[in-house]
């Protein structure tokens, strides 16, 4: 089996062995794990269609619906015609091949499709990713458009009145691409995954309540391709009051469990961002194959909250550590300790890196756009790994005050007499 590409970016020609004796002839026009293997994506079809056709020269399109299919003949022969109705700079790009038995054709979505028959009693087969709805508006164009000025091989016997009286492309809208989605959009790495992604629907938490299931049904998520959830219950020490546990739950995973279920309905991409809390810290540096081992409850939904994740076949765990952006941080705070001549006790045997809302935006949408394989991965600031007291040592140093003023101090130091989560030692991820 070979996959081959064409002008038409994203649109595919795939070779299908056909195994052939004195009985017939066989072939596998649909084997997921062998089309993957040579470079087909995994489309997730949902609707198998065959149309078959009378008379050669019956001719059909040309249609580009909103769903990827792969088109092929199963008998007969015919002359297809694609032509690439998508925004952007291949709008209006052709492709024409003739399709027979062991030959198909991969459609993305907003690519029109049409072909014609060359032979009597050709059967013509369309898997498709999508359900077809009577209510829905259908983007197309007409057969005889002089621009694409397709050379049709046979007189056009049988045509639908509808497809004679498509639109010229000049009079085409182009199909929008799909957007991505950024859940939690307010938050820090909300709003810089905002600057990465301007075209993206940005929703808050005011305009999305997470925690009621019902309020995703807003979303047209037939237009979606990708869900960021950079929205997460963070206080991490209000978590293990009765309270904090019940909102961090419903937050960290029946929200992430309510995305998932979204993701897998209509073949998302999910991006659930977690924490190095979901190690207890015993390991100096955490690889992405480590067993999980929260020690609070933060770290618990968050763990449960990457299980939640997994189930969706298109997914990334974006584990992280010491996220700092705009708003209030440990950097703000530290910064403004320093010009106000306070001189702080810092906790100074717990490690790992910084790393800032602005980078860690990047690297997800990068990671996301490189087609990188999905699962978990580590996304983090880079150096040498420091505690927190030598951080605020080197903001004290920038704002001109001795690295001296800041005292460092054990976590159970820090910590007597207060209400505190407990915090693993080592955060640094590998």
């Amino acid at each position: 089996m070979q996959v081959s590409p064409s002008p038409i970016p994203g649109l595919l020609v795939v070779r299908i062995p056909v195994h052939g004796d004195n009985r017939g002839w066989f072939m596998e026009n649909w084997q997921r794990t062998k089309m993957i293997a040579a470079g087909l994506p995994d489309f997730g079809p949902v609707q198998h269609n065959v149309s078959f056709n009378n008379t050669a020269g019956a001719t059909r399109g040309i249609h580009a619906e909103p769903w990827d299919k792969l088109v092929s003949v199963v008998v007969g022969r015919v002359f297809s015609a694609w032509v690439d109705l998508r925004a952007g700079d291949t709008f209006g790009t052709t492709f024409t091949i003739e399709l027979e038995p062991g030959t198909a054709v991969f459609v993305p979505r907003g690519v029109a499709n049409s072909y014609q028959t060359l032979e009597d009693g050709t059967a013509y087969s369309y898997l498709v990713n999508d359900h077809w709805s009577a209510d829905a508006t259908y983007t197309n164009l007409n057969l005889l458009d002089e621009t694409i000025a397709i050379q049709w091989p046979l007189p056009m016997r049988e045509v639908s009145d509808k497809d004679r009286d498509h639109p010229r492309l000049a009079d085409v809208t182009p199909v929008p691409p799909r957007r991505s989605v950024i859940l939690g959009a307010d938050g820090q790495l909300g709003r810089a995954l905002r600057a990465v992604l301007p075209e993206a629907i940005a929703l808050t938490r005011a305009e999305l309540d997470l925690t009621d299931p019902a309020a995703f049904d807003a979303v047209a998520w037939g237009d979606v391709d990708t869900i960021y959830n950079a929205a997460a219950y963070t206080a991490v020490d209000r978590a293990e009051t009765p309270e904090g546990r019940r909102a961090a739950w419903a937050v960290n995973v029946t929200a992430v469990a309510t995305m998932a279920r979204i993701a897998t309905e209509h073949g998302l991409t999910l991006v659930n961002v977690s924490s190095d809390y979901v190690f207890d810290g015993t390991a100096e540096s955490h690889t992405p194959d480590e067993p999980l081992s929260p020690l609070g409850v933060y770290g618990q939904t968050k763990a449960a909250g990457e299980a939640v994740t997994s189930t969706v076949l298109r997914h990334y765990v974006v584990r992280t550590s010491w996220v700092v952006g705009d708003g209030g941080n440990f950097v703000s705070t530290m910064r403004r300790l320093a010009r106000d001549g306070v001189s702080p006790t810092v906790v100074d045997d717990q490690h790992g890196r910084l790393t800032t809302a602005s980078e860690l935006a990047a690297g997800i949408v990068e990671l996301v756009r490189s087609g990188a394989p999905y699962g978990v991965h580590h996304l983090t600031g880079g150096g040498p790994v420091k505690t927190w007291a030598d951080i605020a040592r080197e903001i004290f140093a920038e704002e001109g005050r001795d690295p001296a003023d800041v005292i460092g101090v054990s976590t159970e130091a820090y910590g007597e007499g207060k209400d505190l989560a407990p915090r693993p030692r080592h955060s640094a991820l590998d």
